[in-house]
This record gives structure tokens, C-alpha cells and sequence, in this order.
């Protein structure tokens, strides 16, 4: 369940707050083909099935940058932020790939705040999204995404 904040100012002095852990989210082969589709990353390793049996991994295995948009599927899960005019995605740091997601496990995700800070009239804040794989030690990737929320 998201951790709820009624407004951004809500959000200072809550530096180290942990969050989630989500729910489990399936990757699917027909997922990663269809990120494939959308981004024109075709590699074998990802979506020819029998070839990547043979593979390094025994089997087809999602794309780094599928399993990192997914932090965006998982972030609203992990916090939410209301009482705002508007906010915008400022970015991200400190991407890694550490593990690969391997088709039909299950990944999820698990949160920190990073850092709040107030930042031209708005409250910025970085959090710190992991992406773990069930039965896994080594989660597959680990993403800082930057928020700014501007106050009603």
C-alpha cells in the first residue's frame, strides 16, 4: 500500500522513510515482445524463445529498460503525493542493471526517500526505487527517480 502524503511540504524531514513493497508483477513473454514492438529491440535474447534456450540464461529474458519503466508502474504503489498543482518526472540517477528478469518470474518493488528539498517554488523529491526479483538475492535493478511537486 502507497504511502500517502496530503500535500508536498508533507514530504520534508522524510528522508529515509522506506517504502512498499509492492505488489508481484509477472513478466510475461508477450510483455516483452511487446516492448520489443514498441522500442525495435528485437535481440534473440529477449524474443526468440527456442534460440534463447540455448542462451546464457535458459531462456528469453526482459529488457533492461522494460523492467525500468516498469518503476513507473511501481512508484504510485509506493508513495503518493496529493494537494499539488502540478508535477513533473525531472528525471533520474544512478541507474543499474544487477540482475537479469528472467520470463516468468516475478518482480516487485521496494522504495526509500532519498532526499526532499524545496527547489524553485516547488518540493523536489528523489526517491530510490529497487526492483526485486522473487527468490532472488540480487535485485534486478535499482533506479533514483526524481519528482517535483508544485504547490496549489
Amino acid at each position: 500500500m502507497a504511502l500517502i502524503f496530503a500535500k508536498p511540504a508533507d514530504l520534508i524531514g522524510k528522508a529515509g522513510t522506506k517504502l512498499g513493497p509492492t505488489e508481484w508483477l509477472a513478466i510475461e513473454q508477450d510483455r516483452v515482445d511487446g516492448f520489443a514492438a514498441v522500442t525495435g529491440d528485437h535481440q534473440w535474447i529477449h524474443v526468440d524463445v527456442e534460440r534463447a534456450k540455448a542462451g546464457p540464461f535458459g531462456g528469453t529474458i526482459a529488457h533492461g529498460y522494460l523492467t525500468m519503466s516498469l518503476v513507473n508502474y511501481f512508484l504510485p504503489q509506493l508513495i503518493e503525493v496529493h494537494g499539488f498543482a502540478h508535477a513533473v518526472n525531472v528525471g533520474a540517477d544512478r541507474l543499474r542493471f544487477l540482475n537479469p528478469v528472467k520470463v516468468g518470474s516475478r518482480i516487485r518493488g521496494v522504495g526509500e526517500i532519498i532526499t526532499v528539498e524545496e527547489v524553485k517554488g516547488a518540493i523536489q523529491s528523489v526517491v530510490r526505487v529497487t526492483i526485486e526479483i522473487e527468490g532472488q538475492e540480487k535485485p534486478a535493478c535499482v533506479l533514483d527517480t526524481i519528482s517535483r511537486y508544485f504547490p496549489e
